[in-house]
């Protein structure tokens, strides 16, 4: 019990030592996820904002891929909110849809080889922390991020696995404000799937 309560004490003092920047980022970050699942076209900028601090908070934290994904995200941010409010001004909108077991198999294969890849080279530098898990994490995020702008149904279940080992990444190097932002996400990637499946199966 006494264990316990230490660590309890140290994660709420971890908290309280965190950077308002990376409140502010959190903070942006669930609203993006709570408008996707809405189908808003706001999430997009919440989400550039959002990308835009985390970025360079986790370039200073030593995980290269991570910032690397919030660069990636800037632009997908941008990308998401163009072809959104093309199509939603036009006949021709995006709808929600599935993809094929055949398309899957081939998009995790994919995923898993590229992260292999980038893994073992990122494991050669003292400098980058966690290196696979940090890999896996950042590829599964830049290849689901065109899933979900194209809204691909499946999108919310790759999602809450990703969000899942993203916790792991973020608790084991120290980002406890970006758990509870995970959290978040969790309990709002299921939300989305549930709320997309219904607009999925009415539209058809």
């Amino acid at each position: 019990m006494l264990a316990d309560n230490n660590l309890i004490t140290q994660v709420i003092e971890a908290l309280l030592a965190q950077s308002g920047w990376e409140w502010l980022a959190a903070a942006l970050g669930i609203t993006y996820v709570i408008l996707a699942a809405k189908e808003s076209i706001w999430c997009w900028p919440a989400a550039f904002f959002s990308t835009m601090i985390y970025t360079v908070l986790f370039w200073d934290g030593q995980l290269p891929m991570q910032s690397l994904l919030r660069a990636y995200y800037l632009m997908m941010a941008v990308y998401g909110f163009i072809i959104w409010r093309k199509h939603s001004n036009s006949a021709d909108d995006i709808r929600i849809h599935r993809k094929s077991w055949k398309f899957h198999i081939g998009f995790i294969a994919s995923g898993i080889t590229i992260t292999l890849i980038i893994g073992f080279f990122l494991s050669q530098s003292p400098d980058t922390r966690l290196p696979y898990l940090d890999s896996l994490v950042t590829v599964f995020s830049v290849m689901i991020t065109v899933l979900m702008a194209r809204k691909v149904l499946e999108s919310w279940l790759y999602w809450i696995v990703i969000d899942s080992l993203a916790i792991i990444l973020y608790w084991k190097t120290g980002f406890y404000v970006t758990i509870i932002m995970f959290m978040v996400y969790l309990v709002a990637a299921t939300y989305g799937y549930i709320n997309w499946k219904k607009l999925y199966t009415k539209a058809n």
